[in-house]
């Protein structure tokens, strides 16, 4: 109900708009924001709570929601759009450091990549069901931009999201399958907890060989649904594109999560090859068969007015083909790296420090991408440059698979070390948590 009706936004391209500058200005800010409170937001999350940082979080959905409404109306408003993409940045971080440190701590070894399937396949029904109410309320629109309708109905359901994580169960409620309680996330003072940054970085340095992938992951975002969906295609195709991108990645997500990453016949160890070898092969496969529709269109022709392409035309199905290739790959890239992550702890708070880098260098890169769209970066550039840091981050994230992924948690890994903070910092975290790090 929030970030998932936030890509659905997206997915039309311009966030529904004619002139997609204003949108891509937003997102870039917005990322921005999101990459710097990425750093601070795992802190942020064991203070509060994941409940009251998921509400607080989402508020930010529905007031970005609400900007694009006002600038239907408000042809000039574009500072409020804007604005309102600085403040979703701070939002988002904290919605997604808390549902990632959640989503990774609920389940049991074994489960991961199950449950990562699970949060994918509702986050990208968000999308699906924006989607369909963008193409539903668009079908007979002829102005190739998104109506009011569909604002509204993007800005009511992102208004119930708001509201749902009081129905979530706390951590410290939580009985995994296998009998065992989920990690209760500490609620240190704020000096040992930003100091737990540094830790996490200097015992577990292993982190830094995914950052160009963490990097890589939104930074296609801008190519596929600015460049691609909102440059060559009308608005209720737009529409009906990103349902099908949307519905792919949940195929996608659930066919690595589910039936290869939890594979319980085959080692976690030989899982991880596995996964590396799949998500690169897609990542060649997606991009060589984009690079030929990408070599018939420029910026200056989309720009124009050119034709778009509607549903109806005999080019369509091959078009949209891209979209869902490109979707497929999206989740299987994103469920690979939460798994990754999930694979080196099973502590809340050490995991709420890793998504933290993971969604603040996502954020970085997404920022990046949106800027170069905003300036009229050539879309064969921005094309070639998605492709090159998808290649970029499977790479380099290879040493670190072979190297720190291993059948099961280290004893060490399940809680974040605190060798390196003062006693006095570690007793302010609860007497209970304290005792047991003593011993």
């Amino acid at each position: 109900m929030g970030p998932g009706i936030f890509i659905a936004l997206t997915g039309l391209g311009g966030g529904g708009q004619v002139n997609s500058k204003v949108q891509a200005n937003a997102s870039a800010i917005l990322y921005a924001t999101f990459a710097f409170s990425g750093l601070f937001s795992g802190s942020i999350n064991n203070i509060l709570g994941p409940r009251w940082t998921l509400m607080l979080g989402t508020l930010g959905y529905s007031l970005y929601i609400a900007s694009f409404l006002v600038i239907n109306i408000h042809p000039d408003a574009s500072a409020f759009v804007i604005t309102t993409g600085a403040i979703l940045g701070i939002c988002a971080a904290l919605l997604w450091t808390a549902q990632g440190s959640m989503m990774m701590a609920y389940p049991t070894e074994a489960q991961k990549g199950t449950f990562i399937s699970i949060f994918w396949t509702i986050f990208n029904l968000g999308g699906v069901v924006g989607s369909t109410v963008a193409f539903g309320t668009s079908f007979k629109n002829t102005t190739n931009r998104v109506s009011n309708a569909t604002y509204v109905g993007f800005l009511i359901l992102t208004l119930i999201g708001v509201f749902l994580p009081l129905l979530m169960a706390n951590p410290d409620k939580v009985i995994r399958t296998d009998g065992t309680r989920a990690n209760q996330v500490r609620h240190p003072s704020w000096k040992s907890e930003l100091f737990r940054l540094y830790v996490a970085l200097k015992t577990d340095p292993w982190i830094i060989l995914l950052f160009p992938m963490f990097f890589a992951s939104n930074y296609c975002y801008t190519w596929e649904y600015n460049d691609y969906n909102g440059a060559i295609f009308t608005i209720r195709a737009r529409g009906l594109n990103s349902l099908m991108s949307y519905t792919s990645q949940i195929f996608g997500s659930v066919f690595l999560g589910y039936f290869i990453l939890d594979q319980k016949r085959v080692r976690r160890r030989v899982r991880a090859f596995y996964g590396w070898i799949l998500v690169f092969l897609v990542v060649l496969a997606a991009h060589v068969w984009a690079y030929f529709y990408q070599k018939t269109y420029t910026r200056v022709e989309a720009v124009k007015d050119a034709y778009k392409i509607d549903i109806i035309d005999e080019t369509y199905a091959a078009h949209v083909w891209v979209m869902i290739v490109h979707g497929f790959l999206d989740s299987m890239l994103q469920t690979y790296a939460y798994w990754l992550i999930g694979a080196m702890s099973n502590d809340p708070a050490k995991l709420a420090v890793f998504t933290g880098f993971y969604k603040s260098l996502q954020s970085a890169g997404a920022a990046g991408a949106w800027s170069t769209d905003a300036a009229g970066i050539l879309y064969m550039n921005i094309f070639l440059s998605t492709w090159c840091l998808m290649v970029a981050g499977m790479i380099f994230a290879a040493p670190m698979v072979y190297l720190r992924v291993t059948d099961h948690t280290d004893v060490e890994d399940e809680t974040l070390s605190t060798t390196s903070v003062r006693v006095a910092d570690v007793e302010k975290i609860t007497p209970a948590a304290a005792t047991a790090e003593k011993a």
